[in-house]
């Protein structure tokens, strides 16, 4: 299982980074800022959460394999050949964005439940399931304030929600399937909704001006 933990981080890893690092490219962003919002969209969330879960230092700081992995992740999508292959149309490029990002916010959902029941607040409900939010979503919106965004999951599609239902599916399934059964079934939740979203045009009520 642990083994299987691992691997659902360096996936979700890999996804937020091509996200994070898609991005910088859309900005005309230099490698290193390219790699500055790959690396923020992979990890931002988990500091947020390990701070508020009181871990210090947080994860990515003790373990640096993940933001090694994000790092060389934003890399690689910046080499020319490969941005021309991404540029190659502007359906593959928002196609590709709307899955990593998808990926990476599922994968970080269901692993802010695990770290937080490995932690110690198994039985706290709302802390739980905000920090599972939190840490699928905590990201994104560093990366999109950083590349001087409106944060994606205030304008497109259905995103925050995606990530609370996956989260609270997971939660209440822990106790009678187990960590891998519930981890899997709270991030394929996610990533059918925001699939679907997109697919679909969903979107939650806006306000109309005034």
């Amino acid at each position: 299982m642990e083994l299987l933990v691992f691997v659902l981080e360096i996936i979700g890893t890999v996804a937020f980074a091509i996200s994070g690092a898609l991005t910088g490219l859309r900005k005309n962003m230099d490698i290193f800022g390219v790699c500055t919002l790959g690396l923020t969209a992979s990890v931002g969330g988990g500091v947020i959460r390990d701070i508020i879960l009181g871990i210090t230092p947080p994860a990515t700081f003790t373990d640096p394999i993940y933001a090694l992995v994000a790092v060389i992740t934003s890399i690689i999508v910046f080499f020319p050949f490969v941005r021309r292959l991404l540029f190659k149309s502007k359906r593959a490029f928002d196609v590709l964005l709307l899955i990593t990002d998808s990926l990476g916010l599922g994968i970080f959902t269901v692993y802010g439940i695990n770290a937080a029941v490995n932690a110690g607040f198994g039985n706290n409900m709302f802390l739980v399931i905000f920090v599972a939010a939190l840490t699928g979503v905590g990201g994104g919106v560093l990366r999109d304030i950083f590349a001087g965004d409106r944060p994606y999951i205030f304008v497109k599609h259905i995103y925050a929600c995606a990530s609370l239902a996956g989260a609270v599916l997971c939660y209440f399934m822990w106790g009678y399937f187990g960590r891998t059964w519930s981890m899997l079934a709270g991030f394929l939740l996610v990533f059918l909704i925001r699939m679907l979203a997109a697919h679909f045009k969903w979107s939650l009520p806006k306000a109309s001006e005034v």
